[in-house]
């Protein structure tokens, strides 16, 4: 069983959640629609850990908990890590050059097909969709004005 601690952290997390919902219920839309949507999930998954926290018993040696993986050499461990940063990296610069409404596209299409190796039709339906979603999300329903990147900035 998990201890003590977990539990009442899982039941405060649950609590504050709820209250971000309760709270944010009466709020209009657009200033409802981030509360929301962090507060339910999270509210959702403190359940979970709550109720696995108090039925879940693991058997008696076995620890359930997040373990840093010790199968991989330390160099592909590196190899990897430095990635997932060149990643992140290349992502915040698309950004601050291209702007958000650019850069997220691009980013997705990029990294589906690079480093995810799909297809160049999926590829393109994914990163269509998730342009879909972006602009549809931000622009048409929040109405949120998004900085242009420098280098459309540059040739204003």
């Amino acid at each position: 069983m998990h201890s003590k601690a977990s539990l009442t952290l899982a039941l405060g997390i649950m609590a504050v959640s709820a209250y971000a919902i309760v709270a944010a219920w009466a709020w209009p839309l657009k200033a409802a629609l981030f509360p929301l949507a962090i507060a339910g999930p999270l509210f959702c998954l403190a359940a979970a850990e709550a109720l696995w926290g108090i039925f879940g018993a693991a058997p008696a040696g076995e620890v359930r908990d997040f373990r840093l993986s010790t199968e991989l050499p330390r160099e592909e461990a590196r190899r990897r890590t430095l990635v997932a940063l060149a990643w992140i990296l290349g992502f915040f610069a698309a950004i601050v050059l291209l702007g958000f409404p650019y850069a997220v596209p691009l980013l997705v299409f990029l990294y589906v097909k690079l480093q995810g190796r799909e297809s160049w039709p999926l590829s393109i339906v994914l990163t269509l969709a998730v342009w879909a979603v972006f602009y549809g999300l931000f622009d048409r329903l929040l109405h949120l004005p998004f900085a242009a990147g420098w280098l459309f900035a540059f040739l204003r």
